[in-house]
């Protein structure tokens, strides 16, 4: 037992920067067994370790004086102390006012720097955790809540009076040290954040207020409260209530907010008190020219025009509340943000450049404390090379120039860009000086105190595993808590992995997350490690440690411990490749590494069955796997995700039974014929595999065709835009653009390629066609189509794409194949309008591609949906305002209805909003998925000081993940009954387009010459 207390008390003895996640785990273990820390929060406790220290005091000894100004907080372990009060200062005439014994806390005073209002001594021997003022200060911002319920206010203990008010508590000094800044320093959240409102927004506003005139009168008028009259005002909530009964694009109240708040933030619209932001709740708000007393009533023909004009400013507000409801969040103090606000926040964050290198802990402290910051004019200096480092700041809007005395603009930061960390790293000057390039820039700002206790508490979570002085493992320590049977919160550590070498990520993975009952943690290390290491650890170095980690013995303990723990080896392998092959389902059944090693693994259980009978169950399960390497029908039904579509039973089969048969997944070995032309538009057939290299598809070309050497192989685009391939691409067939076509060349004259006819695309409509389906039966079939793409698709073909398939030697043709279809159909779309000539012909159209977009949307078919209606808002298109504004009304409201869902701000956040609410199967939004994959494979390393930076691979996992998900049932759509079943689904599997974006603009130009 003493070994135990001197142990924990020489961890807190050290440096709380000195202190490893062992010396936390003893100092844990003990402080949570003393009975005065019941009362204490486990989150407030796992702190309270990591920047208290121990102290024991004899008898007598004075632990602070009345007066003295405070430099550390207390909390009593054992002893008591006295605290004695004197009326004149003067310890000859103080007074006892009571005892303070285990489990007080006390010393708050140090929030404020206000002197000390008693004088404590100890009683007896006492024991102390004592905590310092600045690190006093971070745990009370941070925990303020739970931290009023154990600290002991001396001026208001029984009896107690002094220099301070009974009732008095910490809040109060927190106020009061608030109240020190100056009042023009602290930022008003209901202050506009621009001097004068932007065009569009006040011509919103007076759109609105013309409306409101006109419709609901009543709404503004002069109302009394608390005996003032508030002259020409409305009700928030009345507010609320009026855009959901007005506005069909607004669905919830929370919508309706961000609306009214974006008139708030640009001063449109203002609280009668300049002190609230826009709120659901009984607050008057009212316009700017009220306000101001400039108001006047608006003629008949004014309000007709505002009439009219209220959809489109509905339209417009619902497209830009989201970011005023995060500037609104933003702008709150930290202490006001909820729980659901610092959600927001911190889902925002998963989308900025600057943030993307930061963990999850990290990004989520940082939803506390960031703040929102607005300069109205470009020209600003925001802080001057050679100043002293305040703050980091993050670029949400805008841009900013980089200047250096001497040398001028060095260069210029943009949206997502980041700047003035490393004043704070180093604690250093300023190293240059920031302008503003425009006006109206917004920042996030994280000031250099918040900056500083991020690190030093990441720093603090950080437990790093060495081998030979060198970080092989590095790992995340995050505070979990659970509820036992009898209601005690019992708290632990969850440990996530943060970076490693692949060979002790693995170790670590089987060694902690499988055993004998094959469990896995919550954080997804299992799934997230087999589904990225093709990345840092592919097959060809996996199998061989996975056997050596099979094989593995130890010379240390008895017989009996050796037994158990080979044994133990064994069986994690096994299950690791139990899970493997049902994660990983097909490319782990076709790949040939993996089979020879499966096998090699087979005889090695096979030859250990009869020293360890417990693999007997594990055999069985390894047998299964290899009878399913091998093609056995029976066991390729158990893959997890299902790649089948199902037809309803609803009618009969005879609806379908003409409909194209199924499409295969492509493999590498699988041959297709490469059409490659010369620059005489002469050209030869090659069957050969889709793996086939650009070198070797050269050299067969040359051979067959008798060419000469030095030759370039490339892709000629129906624009004329030549894109020439290296020598190491490979499956160039499948990432071909709609109409590009091959050629072979010397490099010298490759100006003289030229597209062919054919390259042009159609040159009549398809209209007749397309007016003879049905809406409904165009999009069943397409989502049919789409579905057989998706499905066909390997997740490790995102990682082929975005990494560069020439490094891994693997092909993505079924990738390529559903992204080149989204392109067809956009293109298709536009295609359709500009080819009717005729302008009845191309409202029908119109009104065709809208519904044909709201079925695809009803059959979760999500990228077809986006597919048509980006279509539809093509420069080609969107400019025939004739034709639009012969389209009837319903269908304007419903095409935007479609522009809100597609809006991309906020990094397509009503998109996302939207998928999330949706059950599978789903056909998402493929280039989304693809830019999710990108912007974390460009804005993160993947290898950091030689260690795999796995919160990387962790945010790739959740992208595939993603693509899991939306296939993770089976689709069954009710067949329309009609008679054109088959030649409806012919036609959309194959569309005739012009993927020449002059020839579509050319095209709708002659259709609708420009107005002069």
């Amino acid at each position: 037992m003493i070994v135990m207390v001197s142990a924990w008390i020489s961890c807190l003895d050290k440096r709380p920067c000195d202190r490893t996640g062992e010396d936390l785990d003893i100092i844990y273990s003990r402080l949570k067994d003393i009975k005065v820390f019941e009362k204490f929060h486990p989150m407030l406790l796992q702190q309270i370790c990591y920047y208290g220290y121990y102290e024991d005091l004899e008898k007598g000894v004075t632990l602070f004086r009345q007066g003295d100004i405070g430099t550390n907080w207390y909390t009593v372990l054992s002893g008591s102390l006295e605290v004695q009060i004197s009326e004149s200062g003067d310890l000859a005439d103080s007074v006892t006012l009571c005892n303070l014994g285990p489990g007080t806390s006390f010393g708050e005073s140090v929030l404020t720097n206000r002197p000390r209002h008693a004088t404590i001594i100890t009683r007896d021997y006492t024991e102390l955790i004592r905590v310092e003022q600045k690190d006093f200060k971070v745990l009370w911002e941070r925990n303020k809540q739970i931290m009023e319920s154990v600290i002991t206010p001396i001026a208001a203990l029984p009896g107690g009076s002094g220099s301070r008010s009974s009732t008095e508590t910490p809040s109060s000094d927190k106020r009061r040290l608030s109240s020190k800044v100056p009042a023009e320093e602290l930022p008003n959240p209901a202050a506009p954040i621009t001097q004068v409102p932007s065009d569009r927004l006040a011509h919103a506003g007076h759109v609105l207020r013309t409306v409101l005139l006109a419709r609901a009168p009543h709404m503004i008028r002069d109302r009394k409260f608390h005996l003032r009259t508030y002259r020409r005002c409305m009700v928030g909530t009345e507010m609320v209530d009026w855009v959901l009964q007005h506005s069909g694009l607004v669905h919830s109240r929370a919508q309706a907010v961000g609306m009214w708040q974006a008139l708030v933030e640009e001063g449109v619209i203002v609280h009668v008190c300049h002190e609230h932001q826009f709120k659901d709740k009984y607050l008057f708000y009212r316009f700017h020219e009220d306000d101001e007393g400039v108001s006047t009533v608006p003629s008949s023909a004014v309000k007709r025009e505002c009439e009219d004009e209220l959809p489109d400013v509905f339209l417009l507000l619902a497209q830009i509340g989201p970011d005023a409801v995060m500037r609104m969040i933003l702008r709150k103090p930290s202490h006001e943000r909820t729980s659901e606000d610092l959600e927001t926040i911190y889902e925002e964050l998963l989308h900025i450049k600057a943030l993307s290198h930061l963990s999850t802990m990290v990004k989520r402290e940082l939803a506390s404390v960031l703040v929102f910051e607005s300069h109205a004019k470009s020209g600003t200096v925001l802080f001057n090379q050679g100043d002293e480092g305040k703050s980091w700041y993050i670029i949400l809007k805008g841009s900013v120039n980089v200047v250096i005395y001497g040398k001028g603009v060095v260069c210029t930061l943009h949206e997502g860009d980041d700047f003035g960390k490393l004043a704070l790293v180093n604690d250093a000057p300023r190293a240059a000086t920031i302008v503003l390039r425009d006006d109206n820039c917004h920042f996030l700002r994280v000031d250099k105190d918040d900056f500083n206790r991020i690190l030093r508490d990441v720093e603090a979570n950080t437990v790093r595993l060495k081998e030979h002085g060198q970080d092989v493992l590095v790992l995340e320590k995050i505070p979990s808590n659970t509820q036992s049977a009898d209601g005690t919160v019992q708290a632990h550590y969850k440990y996530s992995v943060m970076a490693g070498t692949p060979e002790k990520m693995l170790e670590h993975l089987l060694e902690s997350r499988l055993d004998n009952k094959n469990e896995t943690e919550i954080d997804g290390f299992l799934e997230d490690f087999l589904l990225t290491h093709v990345i840092y650890m592919p097959c060809n170095h996996l199998c061989p440690v996975l056997l050596s980690h099979y094989h593995s013995s130890t010379a240390d303990g008895s017989e009996s411990e050796g037994y158990e723990f080979m044994l133990n080896h064994k069986k994690c392998v096994l299950h690791f490749v139990q899970e493997w092959s049902i994660i990983v389902g097909l490319p782990f059944r076709e790949d040939h590494t993996i089979n020879a090693f499966l096998e090699e693994l087979h005889s090695c259980v096979v030859g250990d069955i009869q020293d360890y009978p417990g693999l007997r169950d594990d055999i069985k399960h390894l047998e299964a796997i290899l009878n399913s390497q091998s093609g056995s029908p029976g066991n390729k039904s158990k893959k997890r995700s299902s790649g089948t579509f199902t037809f309803s039973r609803k009618h009969s089969k005879d609806c379908f039974q003409d409909t194209p048969k199924k499409r295969k997944t492509l493999k590498p070995a699988d041959e297709t014929i490469f059409k490659v032309y010369c620059a005489d538009h002469s050209y030869t057939t090659l069957k050969l595999p889709l793996e086939t290299r650009v070198e070797q598809l050269l050299s067969a070309t040359m051979e067959k065709q008798g060419l000469g050497d030095d030759l370039i192989l490339c892709e000629v685009k129906s624009t004329g835009e030549r894109l020439i391939f290296k020598e190491n691409d490979l499956c160039v067939t499948t990432g071909l653009s709609i109409n590009g076509r091959l050629f072979v060349t010397p490099k010298e004259h490759l100006d003289a390629l030229t597209p062919l006819p054919e390259q042009e695309g159609p040159s009549e409509s398809s209209f007749s066609q397309i007016e003879s389906f049905s809406s409904r039966e165009m999009a069943y079939h397409m989502t049919l189509h789409d579905w057989e793409l998706f499905t066909c698709l390997q997740e490790y073909e995102l990682i082929y794409q975005v990494f560069g398939r020439y490094k891994f030697g693997k092909i993505t043709a079924n990738l390529d194949m559903f992204l080149r279809r989204f392109n067809e159909l956009q293109f298709w779309v536009v295609t359709e309008m500009v080819m009717a000539a005729n302008l009845s012909k191309r409202v029908s159209l119109l009104r065709k591609f809208i519904k044909l977009a709201a079925h695809c949307k009803e059959f979760r078919n999500l990228n077809s949906f986006f597919a048509i209606v980006m279509g539809l808002s093509n420069i080609a298109v969107s400019r025939l305002s004739q034709t639009w504004e012969k389209l009837p009304g319903k269908f304007k409201k419903m095409f935007a209805d479609f522009e809100t869902l597609m809006d991309p701000s906020r990094n397509h956040r009503v998109y996302r909003l939207s998928v999330a609410k949706m059950q599978p199967p789903i056909i998402p939004f493929m280039p989304l998925l693809m830019k999710d994959m990108t912007f974390t494979h460009e804005g993160n390393k993947t290898y950091f000081d030689g260690l795999v930076n796995f919160e990387k691979m962790h945010m790739i996992a959740q992208t595939l993940k993603t693509v899991r998900f939306c296939r993770s049932s089976q689709l069954d759509l009710e067949a329309p009954v009609t008679l054109k079943s088959s030649e409806t689904a012919e036609y959309v599997r194959d569309l005739k387009v012009i993927d020449n974006q002059r020839r579509l603009t050319q095209l709708s130009h002659k259709l609708e010459p420009r107005k002069t």
